[in-house]
Parts: C-alpha cells; structure tokens; sequence
C-alpha cells in the first residue's frame, strides 16, 4: 500500500511564514497560526512543504490505508489562504453563512483576506473541527505527549 505523500517534517515553520512574500498574507497567516495554537494548545509542524498542521491523529480507513494527519492546518497559496478543518463543513453550513466571503470544499475553506473574514466565526469553526476530530479520533498516548503542556 502506498505511503501517504504528505507527512509531518522537521521543517522550520518560522521559516515558512517569513518566506511568505506578500506581508498581508504573512500577517493573515501568522495570525492564522496563532488561532490554531490558541485552540489546539500544540505548537504548529510542517506538513510537506507548505502545510502547517496543529496537533496529530491516526487514522484508518476502511481499504486499510492508514496515516497520520494534522487536526487542523492551513497553507498559503497562490490565490488564496487554504483552511483545512476536519468536521464536515455540510454540517458547519451557519458557521459558513457567517463567515464572510469564502469558497470551500469538503474539508477546505479557502480565503483570499483575513480581512474578509468575521474572525470570531472562524475561531469557532476551528474549534467545531477540533471537537469533531476528537470524536472520531480520540488522543492516543503518542500525540498525547507530542502536544505542549501550558
């Protein structure tokens, strides 16, 4: 069976966000990561090259395949600042409706501005998605120690 190709790295997030060149999305992006922290209480890991994932869980899939995954992420793109949340968005359908201007997929919210953006209904987004994350895949004693105590 075939690895998953996006894995966690030792990658320097720091690095990432200063290498952003557009100083907007830089900000948008490092207050991003600050909302993750805030919500998750672990410290933010590169995922692959441009994902930076907060907190970690396992998961299975009934094929089999297997992998581990951020609880929540986000990665600046070309166009836009891609979110990526684990609860069903079908269900989040207020939460969306609130958030300002924004397109989205299954999992994915995608933003062109932070700006464009009522923040407290993302924070809340962020944390329905970790709260659903946490049901499906509840912490195991190994992402248990990877997450920082405060």
């Amino acid at each position: 069976m075939a690895e998953p190709k996006t894995k966690q790295t030792e990658a320097s997030v720091a690095a990432y966000l200063d290498a952003i060149d557009d100083a907007q999305v830089r900000a948008d992006c490092i207050e991003i990561a600050q909302m993750m922290q805030a919500a998750t209480k672990t410290e933010p890991k590169m995922w692959g090259e441009h994902i930076v994932g907060f907190d970690t869980y396992h998961y299975i899939y009934a094929s089999g395949r297997s992998g581990d995954w951020p609880r929540v992420a986000f990665s600046s793109r070309k166009k836009n600042i891609s979110l990526y949340l684990s609860c069903s968005l079908e269900d989040s359908k207020e939460l969306l409706e609130k958030l300002g201007k924004i397109s989205h997929g299954k999992s994915c919210i995608s933003i062109k501005s932070l700006a464009d953006i009522h923040k407290p209904t993302l924070k809340k987004l962020i944390q329905a998605s970790l709260k659903h994350s946490l049901k499906l895949y509840p912490p195991t004693e190994s992402n248990k120690t990877a997450k920082k105590k405060k």
